[in-house]
């Protein structure tokens, strides 16, 4: 299982044990803290996007806080005898990812027994067997240059898994795509239809 989380405005792609350095948080040595800033869930075949955050958290540990490199910046003007030199050390604090989910992922079993008698059950469960067999013969969308891990299960949510179905794409689709993804012409920009075309042909 792996997660993708924002903090500090960057992005970072999380599995449990994972060490990573991130923007400066206030926090000691030892301490838990909870990132509730999850854009997606992975586990296996399962992918969950959120629009734009998840009802999920991530758990971690701070193993420490820190500065990192030094930064060297040297500014002079030619001709000018002027040569300025600085440098900088960004501060980091350093996480050790413990757990995916927490308490939102478990608040959710509970609340599916309190409906359990209520129909809207039944589509919730056999929608993740719809979208296993729609993966199993799905293509790695991510091979095409502008693709990543979140738009792929963007993608994924509107039924769009194939190299196929993107290189059949009619200029109705790419309008549609791009007004409910907010993609703002990316799929042209970036070339899609004519990538996937090339990985059709091999």
């Amino acid at each position: 299982m792996y997660a993708v989380i924002k903090t500090g405005g960057k992005q970072y792609r999380v599995a449990v044990g994972d060490k990573l350095k991130v923007e400066s948080l206030n926090a000691e040595e030892g301490d838990k803290i909870t990132l509730d800033h999850v854009l997606m869930i992975g586990d296996g075949e399962t992918v969950e996007v959120g629009t734009p955050t998840l009802d999920k958290s991530v758990e971690a540990v701070v193993v420490g806080n820190g500065r990192g490199k030094k930064l060297r910046v040297v500014k002079f003007r030619r001709r000018q005898n002027s040569r300025t030199r600085t440098g900088h050390r960004q501060n980091f604090t350093e996480l050790e990812i413990t757990a995916i989910g927490g308490k939102a992922a478990a608040k959710k079993p509970a609340a599916k027994k309190a409906v359990a008698a209520k129909k809207d059950d039944a589509p919730k469960k056999a929608a993740p067997k719809k979208a296993a067999k729609a993966d199993s013969s799905a293509d790695d969308l991510s091979k095409i240059s502008g693709v990543g891990p979140v738009i792929v299960g963007k993608l994924a949510g509107l039924g769009i898994t194939t190299f196929q179905q993107i290189a059949d794409f009619t200029a109705e689709d790419v309008a549609r795509i791009d007004d409910e993804l907010n993609f703002k012409g990316r799929i042209e920009r970036d070339e899609w239809i004519k990538q996937a075309k090339e990985f059709l042909k091999g």
